[in-house]
């Protein structure tokens, strides 16, 4: 008999908590062998193939192509042990035929372990063991709500809604009387809002938080949200950073909705209703203050803003009617904005806008800059090249230069540990180089680059830059670095202030390389001159350091013969 096995999006190491599902590649009914590549995920680092370790007939997928989904939700489940014609009416009929919808019992993994043993692979990737199938499993259904009605039909409802899964509910248990008003728990509230009353019931009592990314925690802990009154839209009622997103700008909609001038004679006494866009609920403000009803089809929340700190006469004096900010939808140019298009930062683009403001915040840097005659490193790679062999190019020399002043000022590749409050000098350099993608900016990481002659550096860095524009680079490929070099010559500048990828304490940025007037052997002729900039952690040396790394570089590129003292 065929057992069902569901493979879940395994641990993809680095650290890494989420991905995003770019491309299937097999279909329900599929066959598929033991290691076979299933789906292409793409992560903060990379684009991943993601093998299966089943055997089997794929009989349902969980996630559209541009889902995003946290580490350990299922992929697709993988029917072993039963020829695949004997499965033709579970994928054709079943009800988890794919995109995540159906029974979540139908991908649920069969109790014995002897069945799966030949049709499993070892640790495919990192994080997970496939020896034996995982445990049977069971999803959490929150309670439905048809609707929010008033009056009698408001009793029924709740009534209705009891009758929900104890794990939704405080520690009560399902005996406990509670006021229906009460369950509608408020899904965010941002900083300076109101809050919840406090008698009201989380929606989760003191039990844990279906949290796994710890992105989400922290965006949830930057706008004051409330992880415990949400409901998550993931596998087993999981939260998602898209979730967090949602009450966010939910609650930036009501605070901008309702932050115009009340009256002398007191609030509004008429409400108003509409859709809020994104959200699937009802707007519903009355004075200064509003609620946000969302049906999910799993539970009603409540969103509750005041107007915090902005009383009366502060709206006022704003100038700034409610009916404007409605029209508008601009509220003053505030976050509930509706203009524009709005890009997620999110993947790679994500990952380089988190690193690049951490490296602003943590990193005091500083810049020094100096022009420097490239006309023989010119010429001696036309003449390494002309000598025949692999073609050596101009940045694996760049980066041999960069390892022999490494090697001189050690200083410079190392880290700042504010905990211990010491600074960290490496031993090893593993060079990063930036390299521009269609995915974005990515830094390949040559491993082991002070150990490496201009060759082999040569041959590392062609192999990475290939692996760049085809996305094909592993997360080990993209952390690690040491040291960066930036190549923004390619670009047609001359110059720039980059910022240092941290938590590495220097960058060597190099310009264009052109035709200039200088002053050579006392005469004024046209030589091939370039821009070379440091930025560097302030913390870990000073200016004489930092001047001392650049001016070598600087006479290795005006006289290669200098690095011959090294070789």
């Amino acid at each position: 008999m065929a057992q069902v096995l569901e493979f879940k999006l395994p641990d993809l190491g680095e650290g890494l908590t989420e991905a995003e599902i770019t491309r299937w590649l097999v279909e329900v009914g599929d066959v598929v062998e033991v290691d076979q590549p299933v789906v292409e995920v793409e992560t903060a680092k990379a684009m991943v193939e993601v093998p299966c370790p089943y055997g089997g007939v794929v009989t349902a997928r969980f996630g559209a192509e541009g889902t995003e989904l946290p580490v350990g939700a299922p992929l697709l489940t993988v029917a072993v042990g039963a020829p695949a014609g004997d499965l033709d009416g579970a994928v054709a009929g079943g009800p988890a035929a794919d995109q995540g919808s159906g029974d979540p019992d139908a991908r649920a993994v069969g109790g014995g372990a002897a069945a799966a043993g030949d049709d499993a692979s070892g640790n495919v990737l990192v994080g997970y063991g496939t020896t034996a199938p995982p445990a049977r499993r069971r999803r959490v259904r929150p309670p439905e709500v048809s609707g929010a009605p008033t009056g009698a039909g408001a009793g029924a409802g709740a009534a209705g809604r009891g009758t929900g899964d104890a794990s939704l509910r405080g520690p009560g248990g399902p005996g406990d009387s509670e006021d229906p008003g009460q369950r509608n728990a408020a899904r965010s509230a941002p900083r300076g809002s109101k809050v919840p009353e406090a008698g009201a019931a989380p929606a989760r009592g003191d039990g844990p938080v279906p949290v796994i990314s710890p992105l989400v925690r922290r965006l949830a802990r930057e706008n004051g949200v409330d992880l415990r009154q949400l409901v998550g839209s993931g596998p087993d009622g999981l939260i998602l950073r898209a979730d967090v997103e949602d009450a966010v700008r939910a609650a930036a909609t009501v605070v901008a909705s309702v932050a115009g001038p009340v009256p002398a004679s007191g609030p509004v006494s008429t409400a108003t209703e509409g859709p809020v866009p994104g959200i699937g609920g009802t707007f519903r403000a009355t004075g200064t203050n509003a609620s946000l009803s969302a049906s999910t089809g799993a539970s009603a929340t409540t969103v509750t803003a005041g107007a915090g700190t902005r009383g009366a006469s502060d709206a006022g004096a704003s100038g700034t009617s409610a009916s404007g900010a409605g029209a508008g939808g601009t509220g003053g140019g505030g976050t509930g904005s509706t203009r524009g298009k709005r890009i997620p930062l999110r993947g790679v683009r994500g990952a380089v806008a988190d690193k690049l403001a951490r490296s602003r915040r943590e990193i005091p840097d500083a810049t020094c800059w100096v022009d420097a005659d490239a006309t023989e490193l010119m010429n001696a790679r036309a003449a390494m090249n002309a000598a025949g062999g692999p073609k050596v190019s101009l940045l694996a020399l760049l980066a041999r230069v960069c390892t022999a002043a490494l090697a001189r000022h050690p200083e410079l590749n190392s880290t700042v540990d504010m905990d211990a409050r010491e600074v960290v000098q490496l031993d090893e350099v593993h060079l990063g180089f930036a390299a521009q993608t269609e995915r974005g900016l990515v830094v390949p990481v040559v491993k082991g680059a002070h150990a490496r002659d201009t060759e082999s550096l040569s041959a590392e860095l062609a192999r990475l830059s290939e692996a760049a524009r085809t996305g094909t680079l592993t997360p080990g490929e993209l952390t690690g670095s040491t040291f960066t070099l930036n190549n923004y010559g390619v670009f047609g500048v001359d110059g720039s202030t980059p910022i240092i990828n941290h938590p590495e304490a220097a960058m060597l940025g190099v310009g264009r390389i052109v035709p200039k007037p200088w002053v050579h052997q006392g005469e004024l002729a046209v030589r091939q001159v370039v821009q070379l900039s440091l930025t560097f952690d302030h913390r870990v040396c000073d200016g004489g350091t930092a001047g001392g790394f650049l001016r070598f570089v600087a006479d290795c590129v005006e006289q290669p013969a200098v690095l011959l003292r090294s070789v």
